[in-house]
């Protein structure tokens, strides 16, 4: 299994990227180059992964490759592109103080 195997998702990838994506940081070679590295990662993911898992995984911040497990002897490839927003409220921080209940006593 190598990255041409999953061509037909890649090339729809690229044309719908070229069609619907508006990304200020990558261009179109930019996207491809980078599709090719996911596509081998999450084949990477897929041959190693742990038994009764069904799936590999590959991401980065505007695109999600995943690799499901089928019937047959390809797996399924599905292409995502992960949605950002400049309008999006900044998320929570990941490390917030404890909470410390005073106790009638004060302490």
């Amino acid at each position: 299994m190598t990255v041409d195997t999953f061509q037909p998702e890649i090339a729809e990838a690229m044309r719908n990227f070229d069609r619907y994506v508006i990304c200020l940081h990558k261009t179109q070679e930019e996207f491809a180059d980078s599709m090719s590295s996911l596509v081998q990662k999450a084949i990477k993911a897929y041959e190693n992964r742990a038994a009764g898992l069904r799936h590999g995984i590959a991401l980065d911040r505007d695109t999600t490759v995943i690799l499901s497990q089928a019937e047959g002897d390809r797996p399924l490839c599905g292409i995502y592109f992960n949605l950002h927003s400049p309008y999006r409220k900044e998320t929570l921080p990941t490390k917030l103080a404890p909470l410390v209940e005073k106790t009638k006593s004060g302490k």
